[in-house]
């Protein structure tokens, strides 16, 4: 996929509020035709964002309604020891991927499991597949030990987590690959909205890039694009070089944040990559119904100029873009959920017309 190119086409972040699965899937494969991501049911326990990458790791435990890492549990060491079998078999190609820990369970996985047999199916004309899980900074710093603290702060479960989920990326990629689609796979990241505030003093920006760039080589590996979807503003110099070929960002809140880092938006247009613009507000369907996709497209090529020059071109940003409501849609009642998904779907249509 290294010379893939979005050409202004649209994706969604992956939250949904349905409950009737057939319903969004029919919905997204018809209102998001150009990469379409499979829905994350948020109504469903199960396929909420933490929830759905937990499975398989050793030494989760729930208490009381509480899920942490029981790190001192007798039992620990020897989960900690079936998962590293686990990890090297299939590393070194003794064991299937597919068949592994490291899959969505029946329950985790039942939205994506229907959206990849409508897909194979009805074989759509898709430019491409849009996957998501869980980035690594934000698992490690909203998952908890038995004490309450942040596995982030223990080495070792740094390390577990990591692995767990570059293969949990793989697995998926497989599975969407199999489709017979190119994948671009995100990596959801709302905690680096903290990064750099006194919560996270002592983590250096050297942890949070090794951590992004070990899963973005397993998304890379598989034959995919790998992309990372931050829902406010954060350090946008880490994210640039972190390794990832699409940046996602709040586009619509925070475009004046992260066009103070032109300094590095210029070359990593420039090396072929793609920035998500999130310019469909999801945050206030007050501010979203307000909005008209002309209005958008407005503010957007407004903004752009102050990022175009001679040599990166709008034309040229524009070839190396996507379009995207600014987060996902979880938390919206249904109707504006679709709403936010037709405002995509309208804004790239204009957005292709200016290439």
């Amino acid at each position: 996929m290294e010379n893939w190119q979005p050409l202004a086409a649209t994706t969604l972040i992956g939250s949904m509020p349905h409950r009737d699965r057939e319903k969004v899937i029919e919905l997204i494969l018809r209102v998001i035709p150009d990469v379409p991501a499979w829905p994350q049911l948020s109504s469903f326990p199960p396929e909420q964002m933490m929830t759905q990458y937990l499975e398989g790791l050793p030494g989760i435990r729930e208490e009381q309604g509480r899920v942490f890492i029981h790190a001192d549990a007798p039992e620990f060491e020897q989960e900690l020891v079936a998962f590293y079998e686990d990890y090297l078999t299939i590393e070194e190609g003794l064991t299937a991927l597919d068949s592994s820990r490291f899959g969505l369970g029946p329950e985790t996985g039942r939205t994506f499991f229907q959206f990849l047999d409508y897909l194979k199916q009805t074989s759509p004309a898709l430019r491409a597949l849009k996957g998501q899980i869980v980035g690594p900074f934000t698992l490690l710093t909203t998952l908890k030990d038995r004490e309450d603290r942040a596995l982030i702060y223990n080495e070792q479960l740094v390390d577990v987590v990591v692995k767990h989920l570059a293969l949990k990326a793989q697995w998926q990629i497989r599975r969407l690959r199999s489709c017979g689609y190119p994948v671009i796979l995100f990596l959801d990241e709302p905690a680096l909205a903290g990064f750099g505030s006194s919560a996270f003093i002592s983590i250096s920006e050297e942890l949070v890039q090794r951590l992004l760039r070990e899963v973005v080589a397993a998304i890379h590996q598989a034959g995919a694009l790998a992309g990372t979807h931050i829902c406010a503003n954060t350090d946008w110099g880490l994210v640039f070089k972190s390794g990832v070929d699409i940046i996602n960002f709040d586009a619509y809140n925070y475009f004046e944040k992260f066009a103070l880092y032109r300094d590095s938006f210029l070359p990593f247009i420039e090396n072929g990559h793609i920035v998500a613009w999130g310019m469909i507000p999801t945050d206030n369907p007050d501010t979203m119904l307000r909005e008209t996709p002309q209005s958008l497209a407005n503010l957007w090529l407004q903004r752009i100029e102050q990022l175009v020059t001679p040599s990166v071109s709008l034309s040229r940003i524009l070839s190396q873009s996507l379009f995207s409501p600014s987060c996902g849609c979880g938390s919206l009642s249904e109707s504006a959920a679709e709403r936010v998904l037709e405002l995509t779907n309208e804004l790239g249509h204009i957005m292709r017309s200016h290439l």
